[in-house]
């Protein structure tokens, strides 16, 4: 299948529909394969990442199942930023299709900082679909409000993933972070397909196997916006990841808010419902309207080489090095 972007492709099972729910899922009986379409110009503001199901784009906020088997409780996972890179790219919440875009403060890209002893970010980090940290709803184990995001997922993998790629991953546990006094929890994950993931069930397994990463995963967290001039990020339960059962319940709450989302029954905080899949949904629009916007994206071009310091530049604010 042609696409304009990297060659990578991947391949995902759509669920068939969610018994006693209002909102029905198109069926696809067989193993489907997404890619990427890229446009606008690399590295600068017009840049659009597009996700494509074979038949035409979709949205990756809406469209995408969250489960790919929900017996087993493996999930899709839409990696934004591959692990080691800088550029904060995400999910826009506030285009018609929701592309992937970088964010933008201040009419400027963003580059999150290299803190020591990291460079960039330090796991394979995107979104679970068809979730949202409702920005009404205050949580009562934060006793924050949510950040009107998707559920964000550190992949812990030892393979750099792409970005636009829709991975299968196990979630093994959970943080619970406050950014600016909004809920933002931090699932985390293993895609199915790492030689670890047999080993990595639960959270207390990524300790055992790999030691000291959850501190440093605590830490990046804790300290990342600290060169930016803001303080440091705070934690609920102390800053102690929760295990599977919580991360699980945690995510299934965050599946529901956002069926309140997609069927217009919560007040949509500016976020586009556009959607081909959510049968349901009062925002449910053919695919040949995804399809005749993306002919009117202008093409990938090459771009200016980001310049940003931020890329390179390392600051020494951890103290729990």
């Amino acid at each position: 299948m042609g696409f304009v972007g990297h060659a990578n492709s991947w391949r995902m099972r759509l669920i068939c529909f969610r018994r006693g729910s209002p909102l029905v899922w198109k069926c696809l009986s067989m193993m489907s394969t997404f890619s990427v379409s890229e446009h606008g110009a690399a590295h600068s503001t017009d840049y659009r990442m597009f996700i494509k199901s074979p038949s035409g784009p979709v949205s990756p906020f809406h469209d995408i199942p969250l489960y790919s088997d929900k017996q087993k409780n493996i999930f899709n996972m839409l990696v934004e930023i591959p692990r080691w890179t800088n550029a904060k790219m995400e999910i826009c919440k506030e285009e018609y299709m929701n592309p992937i875009k970088q964010d933008v403060k201040k009419g400027q890209l963003r580059y999150v900082n290299n803190v020591f002893p990291h460079k960039g970010y330090m796991w394979n980090y995107g979104a679970l679909p068809q979730t949202w940290e409702d920005p009404s709803h205050v949580d009562p184990d934060t006793q924050a409000k949510g950040d009107n995001d998707p559920i964000d997922a550190c992949e812990i993998g030892s393979k750099i993933l792409q970005r636009g790629e829709v991975v299968q991953v196990k979630v093994l546990g959970i943080l619970a972070m406050i950014d600016e006094g909004e809920t933002d929890w931090k699932v985390i994950t293993i895609s199915v397909h790492d030689p670890m993931a047999s080993k990595l069930n639960d959270i207390t397994d990524v300790e055992k196997h790999m030691p000291g990463f959850l501190k440093a995963t605590r830490n990046w967290f804790k300290y990342y916006k600290v060169p930016t001039g803001k303080p440091e990020n705070q934690f609920a339960f102390n800053g102690d990841f929760k295990d599977k059962a919580f991360a699980l319940a945690t995510i299934e709450q965050t599946h529901k808010q956002w069926q309140l989302l997609i069927s217009g029954k919560a007040d949509s905080n500016g976020i586009v419902c556009s959607n081909v899949n959510v049968k349901e949904s009062p925002f449910l629009v053919p695919t040949e309207d995804f399809k005749a916007e993306l002919l009117r994206c202008v093409p990938l071009t090459v771009g200016d080489q980001p310049n940003d310091p931020a890329i390179e530049q390392w600051h020494f604010c951890n103290p729990d090095v």
